[in-house]
Parts: C-alpha cells; sequence; structure tokens
C-alpha cells in the first residue's frame, strides 16, 4: 500500500491574502494557519477603493463566517470536504526568537515566530511559511523555518509565454504570391495544422514576404494591411499586427505587451481614436504605483492633482498624437473636444469600481502592475460593445509582491490566446528614437 501523506501546516502571510483572499482553499487537505499579527494588518488594510483593501475585506468577511469562540485554541474545518483546517496562532516562547536575533519587534518577526512556535508544537508535521515577501522569506529560513512562495496563480514557464506571432520560412515563393493575390490562404499551406486563433504569421521567401492573421470564423490565414490610425503609422510587422488587433472589432479583448519604447501606449491610444465613432467614450487607465510605496495621499491637491503624475505618460502619448497635426486642423481640435466632453477621459482604476462599462473602449496601461484578480475584475466590468486592451512590459514590475510568473498581464496571456474574442501581440524592436534602441541594446 502507498504510503499515506502527512498534513504540512502552511502559514499565510499578509501578502498572500492581499494577493487572493480566497488563499485559505488552495492548500488541498494540508492545514493553513493565520497568525494574529496579520489579521492586525488586515484590519488596516480594509479601508480604500483599491484592490488590496477589497481583498482585506473579504476575507475579512469569510473567516468571520467559519470562525467561532475557540479559534485560537482549535482548528477549524474549512469549506469543503477537500479542504484541511484552519486556526488563528499566537507568538509563543521559542527556542529561537526572530525579534531578538533581527533586532526589533517588527509585524514580519512576530509573523515568523507564530510560525516558529507552531513548529516547536507540532514536531512530526511540515511547517512552512507561506508569503510574497522575498525578505520575509529569506528570514524565515535563515531560522531553520521552510518558506515559500504562492504560486497557485503563477505562470511556470514565462520564458515561453504565447507571443501572439509566428516567422515561418517557406520554401516555395509562389505560396507567398498566391496569398496576396487571393488575400487569404489555407493553414495547412503554411504547414500549420492547428493554428491558434486570432494568431499572426510574418511569411518570408526567397526575399519576398507576406503578413497574415488566422481568422477563426473563415478558418483561414488572411492578409493583413498597413493601416495607420490617427495619423500614426506602424513602423514594422509587429507594430502593424497590434493595430489589426487593436481595430478589428470581433476581438474585444487585447494585450500588447513589450519592452519601453516599443509603442504600445501609443498604438492602444491611436487606435482607440481612430474608432471613436464606434465607441461611446474612451477611458485610459494606469494602475497608481506611488514611490517608496508611499500612498497618494502624501501628495498635495484634490484627488485630480494627486493622481495626475501618476498619468503623465498618457498625456504625453495623447500629446504625440495631437501634434501629429496642426493646431488648425480637425483631428488636433477633435481630440480637445473629446477631453473637454469627456468622451476621452484619463481616469484611476479605481474609478471603475463596481460599475457596468457599456459601448467604451478601455485602455489599461502599465498592466503588469496588477495582480491576476484585478485583472478579472475589470475584465467583469465589460458590458455590451466594450473592448478592454491591455498594455505592459511583464519583465519591468514595480509593486513588490508581483514579478514577471505571478503579475496579471501574465496570467492573462496565458489563460485568454486561442479565444476567438481575444488577441496578443509582443512588440519586440524599440521604436522610441536611435538613442533609445542604443541605450536599450549596450546599457
Amino acid at each position: 500500500m502507498p504510503k499515506k501523506k502527512s498534513k504540512k501546516i502552511f502559514v499565510l502571510d499578509t501578502s498572500v491574502l492581499l494577493y487572493d483572499y480566497e488563499a485559505v482553499r488552495n492548500f488541498e487537505k494540508n492545514d493553513v494557519a493565520i497568525p494574529i499579527t496579520v489579521l492586525e494588518e488586515l484590519d488596516t488594510f480594509k479601508k480604500g477603493n483599491n484592490v488590496i483593501n477589497l481583498h482585506a475585506r473579504e476575507f475579512i468577511r469569510y473567516l468571520d463566517g467559519i470562525s467561532d469562540a475557540n479559534m485560537l485554541q482549535n482548528w477549524i474545518p474549512l469549506n469543503g470536504r477537500s479542504h484541511g483546517n484552519l486556526r488563528v496562532i499566537t507568538n509563543g516562547e521559542n527556542s529561537m526568537d526572530a525579534t531578538k536575533v533581527y533586532g526589533s519587534d517588527k509585524n514580519d518577526h512576530r509573523i515568523i515566530n507564530a510560525a516558529l512556535h507552531l513548529k516547536e508544537e507540532n514536531p512530526n508535521q511540515r511547517v512552512i511559511l507561506v508569503s510574497k515577501d522575498i525578505n520575509l522569506r529569506l528570514k524565515a529560513r535563515a531560522l531553520n523555518l521552510e518558506s515559500e512562495d504562492y504560486e497557485t496563480i503563477r505562470i511556470q514557464d514565462i520564458e515561453h509565454l504565447y507571443k501572439g506571432k509566428t516567422s515561418l520560412e517557406i520554401e516555395d515563393p509562389s505560396v507567398v504570391s498566391k496569398f496576396y493575390e487571393k488575400g487569404k490562404i489555407k493553414p495547412e499551406e503554411l504547414m500549420e495544422a492547428d493554428p491558434i486563433c486570432n494568431h499572426y504569421y510574418i511569411m518570408k521567401s526567397h526575399g519576398s514576404s507576406g503578413l497574415g492573421w488566422y481568422n477563426a470564423k473563415s478558418k483561414k490565414v488572411e492578409v493583413v494591411e498597413k493601416n495607420n490610425a490617427y495619423g500614426i503609422q506602424p513602423k514594422n510587422a509587429e507594430q502593424t499586427f497590434a493595430m489589426h488587433a487593436l481595430q478589428n472589432p470581433n476581438i474585444m479583448c487585447c494585450t500588447i505587451t513589450g519592452a519601453a519604447g516599443t509603442g504600445k501606449t501609443l498604438l492602444a491610444l491611436a487606435s482607440a481614436l481612430e474608432q471613436r465613432s464606434n465607441f461611446k467614450q474612451i477611458y485610459l487607465a494606469r494602475p497608481i504605483v506611488p514611490l517608496s510605496n508611499k500612498d497618494i495621499g502624501f501628495l498635495p491637491g484634490d484627488a485630480n492633482a494627486k493622481i495626475d503624475p501618476y498619468m503623465q505618460p498618457l498625456w504625453d502619448n495623447l500629446s504625440f498624437i495631437k501634434n501629429q497635426y496642426k493646431e488648425t486642423s480637425k483631428p488636433f481640435k477633435k481630440i480637445d473636444e473629446m477631453l473637454q466632453t469627456e468622451k476621452l477621459r484619463i481616469v484611476p482604476l479605481a474609478y471603475i469600481r463596481g460599475r457596468s462599462l457599456s459601448n467604451v473602449i478601455f485602455i489599461i496601461d502599465e498592466a503588469q502592475n496588477l495582480t491576476p484578480h484585478e485583472v478579472k475584475t475589470i475584465i467583469t466590468r465589460a458590458g455590451e460593445n466594450t473592448k478592454v486592451v491591455f498594455t505592459g512590459d511583464i519583465f519591468q514590475i514595480d509593486t513588490p509582491y508581483l514579478d514577471a510568473q505571478s503579475n496579471g498581464l501574465s496570467y492573462l496571456v496565458d489563460r485568454m490566446n486561442n479565444n476567438e474574442m481575444y488577441a496578443h501581440i509582443n512588440l519586440e524592436k524599440g521604436e522610441r528614437s536611435e538613442l533609445a534602441n542604443l541605450a536599450s541594446k549596450l546599457l
């Protein structure tokens, strides 16, 4: 008979519950412990409109629903047969004291002490501290306490994350000629037996080339034309693909990734303006990630003045598009008119909390700074005839508890590809300037 696995005990840090308030349900039949210090920290996060405030409130409500008077002494069964038990744990006297070892009575050290005390209480079970905080994990390991990242919502193979395009070397040049002559071709003729919905192709053959995309409705690879959008012309194949996806009325969710200077935000904004007659409003937003983790309340001014510095890159792109035209021209004046009538709005993400957005195109910049739950919250706000566009660089993350494998943008690309309503393209070539390209390459 196979040996029965012994239950593990996972001790969850505050960062895990702010990242995923349902985390306690994701440890199979193992037991889950919550240090009382974590509850104190969650209490400080429960007020506010950001997603972490929502997660703090949701977990507190969940705990209230299953708790009883003996939660500090007894293990309480979690909902469902496939789950283990839950207990709130307190600090106790240990052979090793993190506050003395590290020289300060910080919350992180109290959480470590609570886990160490649980480990000494249960010598026959593995006690593992789970945290999104790398520093906390390192401190725990230094005291011989097992620790690991929370990886339930995590992309395992980030190097092979879907890129949205394929380059094909075609030996027979007549294939490309036929493709452009008819405007489409069967994927089998390109040796693509099982193509992905809305996937893009760069076809090369003896000096000739072609750009195409797989239309799941026609089951053909069709020609992608190089079109401009509100004065902005695509400068390479990937930008051409991005503009095609952004302006395709059948694609309601689009992601564009790439390093700084590849044109992600500019293409999204220009494409939105080009389609302005198809939507009631255009919303532009980006996550607010304050420097040094200080809240925006530290900044002077009213709400608009506080968020304006974080939205400046969006204003810069809008100005660049306007400057493609003369000040007296209709396109230039149209943008000013849209801003005045609020047809075009730059808003904080908290603006959409609890709303249903219908007949709008919604662009979320720097989406790599969102959690998977935040991305889901945004998309589930979409009503009829709403298009949602996420742009960002998954390798340039400004929040402490996210990385390339766990951020919401990577998660979205990994889960949504091969859907008729979704398209993705990764931009590789920088187009900001020759100087910017040189710096990216050499520095």
